[in-house]
């Protein structure tokens, strides 16, 4: 009875704790986002909305999607403690030399190693699967998802804590005591994962070769993609020009002030709603809410495609987007810990991995193409490409993993 009530609470504990890091650590890693625009465009000689700042949003996003792969194989074959204390150390490291920079080269660089902290999620992910059983698992993981809405804190508070003096000083020592006393909470009151010591890295990439993984990743990409695109483009969206009907205030501050305050809103409801998609996955055929959800972000897409220059109507595509983007995540990492059980952290990482690359190419889209409408469209078009897709393979095509253990 002990044991069980030990096992219980350290369940517990790696749930919230593991959610709390993963929350920090995107604070960390979305950091750059909401201070580009205003705080950094003259420091490193960029264009407001410019390519260059484009380049410097996405270049964390990248590193932080690619090396979700090894640091989910890590967490399995090492524990997910080890790991993530591991990566938030190192993820002082950037935070701790940005105040420092002068020059956009150089800030290049340190950007991704910042995107490190990105590759949070799969040690997450890794780390708090393994303490609940699979009925709990869209519930569990949902949940241990909502540590995404650390893009939202981000853009909320960095701006505000910074001020009118545009000192981008003040966010980071922020950013760097606030992780710096999380690493000792984690050591203290965490436990760690069982792990299989006899794992091989040939055992854990075995995951590549399972079709489904790929499949997820496949729609991970629409999901989470267009949840890491739109926190980071909003600004750009609203920004004078794009849009009519948005106020803009006095100061160029104040502006990415009330642009930060809608992106918070698109990522804090995209965020909500992934654990009540995972505990819908626990009870409904998840093929089906996909199909539903794809459904939904066609019509977002659609709505600011023809409408989007009205700022209301922009608006209302972008939430319906959350809506959609947000519960399609919680479904999708329902089923990832069926595609191998003993490999979580290898298939959260190939998932993760697509998904944020997602994130990171939908920026150059809109800036290669250069009109908001044709983007838009493109995006539509590659939600259908999901639904195709989806019907295919698990609705024709029989492939049972985008179901539940009923179907």
């Amino acid at each position: 009875m002990t044991d069980t009530k030990n096992n219980n609470r350290a369940a517990i504990m790696a749930l919230v704790m593991g959610t709390l890091a993963m929350l920090i650590s995107f604070m960390a890693w979305s950091s750059i986002a909401p201070l580009a625009s205003v705080f950094m465009t003259k420091a490193f000689g960029m264009a407001a909305g410019g390519g260059a700042q484009k380049v410097l949003v996405a270049v964390p996003v990248l590193l932080g999607s690619i090396m979700r792969i090894p640091m989910g194989i890590l967490s399995d074959r090492l524990g997910g403690k080890k790991v993530f204390i591991g990566l938030m150390i190192f993820t002082l490291i950037p935070l701790l030399i940005i105040p420092h920079v002068h020059d956009y080269s150089v800030m290049l660089w340190i950007a991704l190693l910042l995107g490190m902290a990105g590759t949070s999620f799969a040690v997450a992910i890794s780390y708090i699967s393994v303490w609940f059983p699979a009925e709990k698992q869209g519930l569990v993981l949902g949940i241990a998802g909502m540590g995404n809405i650390g893009n939202a804190v981000s853009a909320l508070t960095l701006p505000s804590i910074i001020g009118a003096n545009k000192d981008i000083s003040k966010a980071y020592t922020f950013l760097v005591i606030l992780l710096a006393v999380f690493i000792v909470l984690f050591a203290l009151l965490t436990k760690e994962m069982k792990t299989d010591k006899n794992k091989t890295l040939k055992n854990a990439l075995s995951v590549a070769k399972e079709a489904d993984t790929w499949y997820l990743s496949f729609f991970y990409m629409l999901t989470f993609g267009s949840f890491m695109a739109f926190g980071n483009l909003i600004p750009t969206l609203i920004g004078k020009g794009n849009v009519s009907g948005f106020i803009l205030a006095d100061s160029p501050a104040r502006v990415l002030v009330l642009a930060g305050f809608w992106a918070a809103g698109f990522s804090a409801v995209a965020t909500i709603l992934r654990p009540i998609g995972g505990a819908i996955a626990d009870k409904v055929l998840p093929k089906k809410l996909l199909m539903f959800d794809f459904a939904g972000i066609a019509i977002a897409t659609l709505i600011m495609a023809f409408y989007g220059k009205s700022f209301t109507v922009l608006m209302i595509g972008v939430f319906v987007l959350a809506v959609f983007a947000g519960f399609g995540n919680g479904v999708i990492f329902k089923m990832v810990p069926y595609v191998s059980k003993s490999n979580t952290g290898a298939v959260t990482g190939f998932v993760g991995a697509i998904g944020g690359l997602g994130g990171f190419i939908y920026p150059f889209v809109v800036a290669g193409i250069g009109n908001l409408r044709t983007s838009f469209i493109v995006l539509t078009g590659f939600t259908i490409l999901c639904m195709i897709v989806l019907y295919a393979v698990f609705f024709k095509g029989g492939d049972t993993i985008v179901a539940n253990e009923r179907d």
